[in-house]
């Protein structure tokens, strides 16, 4: 039996970042995937927000996905929201497909030398104190420290784990699919009694292809839709089905919006659709599993070397839990605004007016973008639990991003005083220590301009665990709380 120290169940974006994550850190990791190759059917995902972007720059490799999508200065509630002026590097949508998020993804961890078990799936599991036995598609057992699903919405691993699913059942479906015409269609929204409703052009493929979007007129359950099914839907909406043929894909997706109860179970644990589902609109699900990745990487790696207790997974659950629910309330809110009877236009008008004013507008698209995260970590400076702003730093070796310093996923504490102010030699082997100058002003979105800290400790996940001052206090129990106890004399 084939033995690892982490088996990741799915190889779509988030398992392909959690794999990454992994790898930085020295953590044998292996994935697990049905496809037979990195192609995705159907449109998925088509695009990454500020937050995903800036995780990215902190790993080093936002511009492949900057060189093929396409920047926008806005995120999508209701209608398009200006995030220009938000103090981030990356403030703006990149539209962009997942089969190129996901190839690009793909060649990152090929290069950290992730092994991926293609063509197979986990099919059954059992869990023990210090283990995971794995049972493959293909009849191949394997075991591993820890099992990670990321192997969606209808997850094997949640579903075998025991853990619970609760949410909203469905009320509305969407027919989506990407299609030939003969005639010339409506190009742009169109909305009727039923719903809102899309035709643009696709992707630029080499071929003349229309992507539809079109409400359905009953909710449909049907997970198989046809051409016919979409020439009726074309009709119905517009009279007339524009001669379509010659399908690439045909889909059709619902409102039906879940959350695992636990994201972990012992040495199981759940991240991205596996842990929560919800309609494609606003484009959050792919985000918020890059997210959980990110977040989950370096905390698994840190029990798994024995640096920290198990106990530090406790805390992934506390953290993502409460931000994939705000995104899920976001989203149902969101499609009830798409709905056209007289009482959801009232709202929509009312909501219009407010999020015209700035600070509504920014505290949405905050959430929306990711950028407006915040862990609980306490109280104190605004900066706590809040990712970490990417500083242009003077430093004594030159001019240095703080993005760069988290590009090997590791600590870092950065002393914006006086040179040589800390110590914290009980933790070199696991913390990097920074000197470092900023000379503008700190600005958080959504919350303005804050007073500059004279020191940060900033976690791999780009989040500051503590703020302070040459004082240090608090600082030896942030450094033990997330990296471990301090190394004997």
């Amino acid at each position: 039996m084939s033995a690892h120290a982490v088996l990741i169940a799915g190889g779509g974006p988030t398992g392909l970042m959690l794999a990454g994550e992994l790898a930085l850190a020295g953590i044998d990791a292996v994935i697990v995937e049905r496809r037979e190759n990195q192609e995705v059917d159907g449109s998925r995902a088509g695009g990454l927000h500020a937050r995903t972007l800036e995780v990215l720059d902190q790993r080093g490799i936002v511009e492949r996905f900057l060189a093929l999508g396409q920047v926008h200065r806005a995120v999508h509630f209701r209608t398009a929201m200006d995030i220009g002026d938000f103090p981030s590097r990356h403030n703006c949508t990149l539209a962009l497909w997942q089969r190129h998020t996901e190839r690009l993804l793909a060649g990152w961890v090929g290069e950290l030398g992730v092994t991926v078990h293609r063509g197979c799936e986990v099919t059954a599991l059992a869990q023990d104190d210090a283990g995971v036995d794995v049972t493959l598609s293909d009849g191949r057992q394997l075991r591993a420290e820890y099992l990670v699903g990321c192997d969606g919405g209808r997850s094997l691993v949640r579903k075998t784990a025991g853990i619970g699913f609760p949410g909203w059942e469905p009320t509305t479906s969407w027919l989506m699919a990407e299609v030939a015409m003969t005639a010339e269609p409506k190009w742009g929204f169109h909305e009727n009694a039923f719903g809102i409703h899309a035709i643009g052009k696709a992707e630029n493929t080499g071929k003349a292809l229309a992507r539809v979007v079109l409400t359905d007129r009953q909710l449909q359950r049907d997970a198989n839709p046809t051409l016919h099914d979409v020439r009726e839907a074309l009709v119905a909406v517009y009279g007339t089905d524009f001669g379509a043929h010659s399908p690439t894909w045909i889909s059709r997706f619902t409102d039906m919006t879940r959350q695992a109860d636990a994201y972990r179970d012992r040495r199981v644990l759940l991240a991205g659709d596996a842990a929560h589902v919800h309609p494609p609109i606003g484009g959050q699900g792919l985000n918020l599993g890059l997210q959980d990745a990110v977040n989950l990487g370096w905390k698994l790696a840190q029990v798994i070397h024995g640096t920290s207790p198990d106990s530090l997974l406790d805390t992934y659950h506390a953290e993502r839990h409460p931000v994939a629910a705000r995104v899920l309330r976001h989203t149902m809110a969101n499609v009830a605004l798409r709905r056209t009877d007289d009482r959801s236009k009232a709202l929509d008008q009312t909501l219009a007016e407010l999020f015209a004013m700035d600070e509504p507008r920014k505290r949405l698209v905050a959430d929306m973008s990711g950028l407006g995260v915040r862990y609980d970590l306490g109280e104190g400076h605004p900066l706590l639990g809040r990712r970490m702003p990417d500083l242009d730093l003077v430093t004594a070796k030159g001019p240095l991003r703080v993005f760069t310093l988290l590009h090997a996923a590791r600590p870092v504490l950065l002393n914006l005083g006086a040179p040589g102010g800390f110590d914290i030699a009980p933790w070199a082997d696991r913390v990097r220590q920074v000197d470092g100058r900023y000379e503008g002003v700190w600005e958080l979105p959504a919350i303005g301009e804050v007073t500059a800290p004279a020191a940060v400790l900033i976690r791999p996940d780009g989040h500051v665990a503590w703020v302070g001052d040459s004082a240090q206090q608090g600082l030896a129990e942030a450094l033990t709380t997330w990296f471990g106890p301090p190394a004997a004399a």
